[in-house]
């Protein structure tokens, strides 16, 4: 008999990371693959994702509508209150054997709370990580402590995560499992993306990503106004720019981001979402990627390109010396990107390490799932302790 493993995604990034195990799920004989979307991949506002997926070859079992037409924290605890009720009904009739949960959003939180009172064990990805900057820290830690399976993406987090209490048997480094791209992607040229795009891509380009930062000091529009004006000092330098997530205040960026690129329509391409095989080969390409995603601290260091990494939002993850952290002030970006431009952050021919695994992800996380026997009556808090 088969057994039924659930993936959750909900969002454009993390569906990415995911790709190859969601394929590897799907081809395994020894496995039924089900899928669960939600987030933003429902919404138009961020490009109705979910379409990509299908394109790809997959079927998606559920689809969970989630997300307010809010900009606010009471709307992100009502979405994932939303959730917790649409996760119930959609993991009661598909009954999976265990469900794929990456990261630390709040619509994984609700996902993964849902599965623990159902007793449904959780191979959680990319735990054991700090972001100081945002909300996402706790959640991040929070499904640590609802799942029963744990995949790192390195040995430092792995040794976080037990120290969370996590049995060390049950948790394993296996890197980051975005990185797998970088053997099993077929890449697009520069004229290619600029096809796709229809937007003529004839000099050096940066991909800029700004997300809200939800915790601490960094107000989301006067950061990426900041961000925007460090821009204009590199006229020599197309922007593709994509949109930013569902997070508090992310919306309220969106009309800043549209109408830059209705001011420089030959300099600026914004696109809600590439996609990712556009994305890593628009990351591939690009003399420096950033902003403030995970995405420029986990994977562009594997494509040795330089990442001007603003503000908190990433602030604690470990990172490879082509990570470049500054404020988030005009000032302190333009200085970033014109040490990533120079390169002067390397030495001439050096090869940048990246401290998150060697692109073989997949395969151990399906290993761990095969190997799962999970007991309905076993505890999920199963921590030995000494009596008091």
């Amino acid at each position: 008999m088969t057994k039924k493993i659930a993936v959750f995604t909900g969002t454009r990034a993390e569906y990415g990371l995911l790709y190859w195990l969601i394929k590897d799920v799907q081809s395994d004989p020894e496995l039924t693959l089900q899928l669960l979307v939600s987030g933003m991949h429902l919404s138009s506002e961020f490009g109705e994702t979910y379409k990509q997926i299908e394109q790809d070859g997959f079927s998606i079992d559920e689809k969970i509508e989630i997300l307010l037409s809010s900009d606010t924290a009471v709307g992100t605890a009502k979405s994932i209150g939303l959730g917790v009720l649409g996760f119930t009904d959609a993991l009661s009739r598909l009954k999976p054997d265990a469900l794929v949960i990456l990261g630390d959003r709040f619509e994984a939180l609700a996902a993964a709370q849902t599965a623990m009172i159902l007793r449904i064990p959780i191979l959680h990805l990319h735990g054991g990580e700090v972001t100081e900057g945002a909300y996402d820290d706790a959640i991040r830690h929070a499904i640590t402590k609802l799942s029963y399976l744990h995949g790192t993406s390195t040995e430092e987090y792995r040794q976080r995560v037990i120290q969370l209490g996590e049995v060390p048997e049950r948790v394993k480094n296996i890197g980051a499992i975005g990185l797998d791209h970088l053997a099993r992607s077929n890449f697009m040229s520069v004229n290619e993306i600029g096809n796709s795009l229809n937007f003529n891509l004839k000099q050096p380009y940066f991909l800029v990503t700004y997300h809200p930062v939800t915790l601490g000091e960094e107000p989301p529009e006067q950061s990426f106004i900041a961000l925007l004006n460090a821009l204009d000092e590199f006229k020599d330098h197309q922007i593709i720019l994509t949109y930013p997530n569902a997070d508090d205040g992310g919306r309220r960026i969106i009309p800043i981001l549209e109408g830059y690129a209705k001011q420089y329509p030959n300099r600026v391409c914004a696109i809600p979402s590439l996609g990712q095989k556009r994305y890593l080969s628009t990351v591939k390409n690009a003399a420096v990627v950033i902003g403030n995603s995970s995405s420029g601290i986990i994977e562009v260091p594997a494509f040795n390109v330089p990442t001007v990494n603003i503000g908190e939002r990433q602030k604690g993850r470990l990172a490879a010396k082509s990570v470049l952290n500054c404020i988030a002030t005009k000032a302190a970006i333009s200085a970033a990107i014109t040490t990533a431009v120079t390169g002067s952050y390397k030495t001439p021919g050096e090869t940048i390490i990246n401290p998150y695994g060697a692109g073989n992800a997949s395969a151990q996380a399906i290993q761990m799932l095969k190997s799962l026997e999970f007991e309905p009556s076993k505890s999920f808090y199963d921590l030995k302790r000494e009596p008091l």
